[in-house]
C-alpha cells in the first residue's frame, strides 16, 4: 500500500523533523500553487519525474518554481541517455503518485530503487516545499532533512546546479 499523505506527516513526526505544512484545494501546476498565496513561496519546488529512453533509469528532479529544466542539459549533467517525461503509468506504479503530486516524498514508495532524487543547490541551506504524496497539501522543511530522510529510506539523492 502506498505511502500517503498522513503516513509522510507521521514518518517526519517520528524522525523527529520539524516541517510546516498547510493544507489547500488540489493543486496540478506551479501557476495553481501562485495563485494560493502561501508562505514560503520563494522556497515552493517543481518537481519532475523523467526517465531515460530505455526506461531503465528514473529521476526525480526537484528546482526553485521559476527555473527552466532543459532535459538535454540535465541528461549531459548526469551523463544519461536521452531523457523524457516518465509517462503517468509510471508515476502510479514506481511513485505511488497521481499527476499533479510529484514529490520526492514519492520515492518512499520506490520498493525497488528505481529513481534518483536531484535537488537543485538553489535549496541548499534553505528550505523546500512539496507536496506529502498529495497535492492537497505543501509542506516545508528544511533541504537538509529532506535529504537524510530519502537516505534513510536507501534511495540515491544529490545536490547539484542545474544552472
Amino acid at each position: 500500500m502506498p505511502v500517503k499523505k498522513q503516513e509522510v506527516l507521521k514518518l517526519l513526526d517520528d524522525s523527529g523533523i520539524f516541517y510546516e505544512s498547510l493544507a489547500h484545494e488540489a493543486v496540478y501546476t506551479i501557476d495553481e500553487m501562485k495563485k494560493l498565496g502561501l508562505p514560503h513561496a520563494n522556497c515552493i519546488a517543481k518537481n519532475l519525474f523523467v526517465r531515460d529512453d530505455k526506461k531503465k533509469h528514473y529521476y526525480l528532479i526537484s528546482v526553485c518554481e521559476e527555473k527552466l529544466v532543459s532535459l538535454k542539459k540535465f541528461q549531459e549533467i548526469i551523463g544519461s541517455r536521452r531523457l523524457s517525461f516518465a509517462s503517468e503509468k509510471d508515476l502510479n506504479e514506481i511513485l505511488g503518485l497521481q499527476k499533479g503530486s510529484v514529490t520526492p516524498f514519492g520515492v518512499l514508495n520506490d520498493k525497488d530503487k528505481r529513481v534518483q532524487v536531484f535537488i537543485d543547490e538553489f535549496f541548499r541551506n534553505r528550505l523546500i516545499g512539496i507536496h506529502p504524496n498529495e497535492n492537497t497539501m505543501t509542506v516545508w522543511l528544511k533541504t537538509e532533512a529532506l535529504i537524510e530522510l530519502i537516505k534513510s529510506h536507501s534511495s540515491s539523492v544529490a545536490v547539484i546546479n542545474l544552472g
